[in-house]
């Protein structure tokens, strides 16, 4: 058994990366880093509890993503005007969400059971779209690569598979932004709540958001780990610095780095049904756990 240092975690030394690879190698098929599942993992089985979870949680996100993020970007699949609105729109929002954790959810109860409530929603949206005939455009999953990018003012366009798609700026940007107040507040970098709600919602392809949720979240993580330790005492003067647990979420990140590249790898090779029901089930998964949560306590 090893002892991280800062968070005080009991556990075996190779816990943490054999559960971030199994998770991150399934999850980042949908653009998902994993994060959202490893909270209540570290919550509940490990015992880590205090607001350096949501931090340390960040550390996982940095370390993991770019396996996936390059991946996606080698096989020319990455959006990158659809990036820049997610990374435009979900970094206000974190400050935000970070300043929540610290002075409004020390008791994160109430919180989750909102949180809880959206995902339902989306897992909900998740399953209408798998069981809805001709919802799918024919694509090949295989061959396709992302073209004819653009960023406007009112909107974002590419071309995939043969398709166009056309998306409104102004709604990404409020998605988002919502986004990060939730991710900012429980140290997740958002991908699993923004990507059902590019699919379901705005009718993307799995395999055209899968990059730039990802290089989105790495972003998000990025920041948010600056605004737990720099900013929060700022806006908090009676907050110090909430340290991460460095060399757990390095090992976490450790397995996931492998786990987002191989899925990345995979997700060609996967149905996007499939993909889009292992999305879902993972709403559904951690809406559950934060709903029967809160009538629990």
């Amino acid at each position: 058994m090893f002892t991280f240092p800062i968070s005080g975690v009991e556990t075996w030394w190779w816990l943490p990366a054999l559960v971030a690879f199994a998770i991150s190698s399934l999850t980042s098929t949908g653009g998902v880093s994993g994060a959202f599942l490893l909270l209540p993992f570290q919550v509940s089985f490990l015992g880590f509890t205090g607001p350096a979870v949501s931090s340390t949680n960040l550390v996982y996100n940095i370390v993991a993503t770019p396996g996936g993020v390059y991946r996606y970007f080698r096989e020319g699949r990455m959006v990158w005007p659809l990036m820049l609105a997610i990374i435009i729109g979900i970094l206000p929002g974190f400050l935000i969400g970070a300043i929540i954790r610290v002075v409004w959810l020390a008791d994160p109860s109430k919180f989750k059971f909102f949180v809880g409530l959206v995902l339902l929603y989306l897992g909900g949206r998740l399953f209408y779209d798998l069981i809805k005939r001709g919802s799918h455009r024919a694509i090949s999953a295989g061959t396709g690569i992302v073209t004819n990018k653009r960023f406007r003012l009112m909107a974002i366009e590419f071309e995939y598979g043969g398709n166009s798609y056309s998306i409104s700026t102004f709604w990404i940007y409020v998605l988002t932004f919502t986004v990060g107040i939730i991710a900012g507040a429980y140290g997740i970098g958002g991908g699993s709540i923004i990507a059902p709600f590019l699919l379901a919602i705005f009718g993307l392809p799995v395999y055209v958001i899968a990059g730039p949720t990802l290089f989105g979240t790495f972003i998000s993580s990025v920041a948010g780990v600056a605004i737990y330790y720099f900013l929060v005492p700022v806006f908090v003067p009676w907050q110090p610095p909430i340290n991460p647990d460095w060399l757990l979420g390095l090992s976490f990140g450790a397995g996931g780095l492998l786990g987002t590249y191989v899925g990345a790898r995979m997700q060609k090779f996967i149905p996007a049904r499939v993909i889009k029901l292992i999305l879902m089930l993972g709403v559904f998964y951690i809406s559950i756990r934060y709903i029967t949560g809160f009538f629990a306590g």
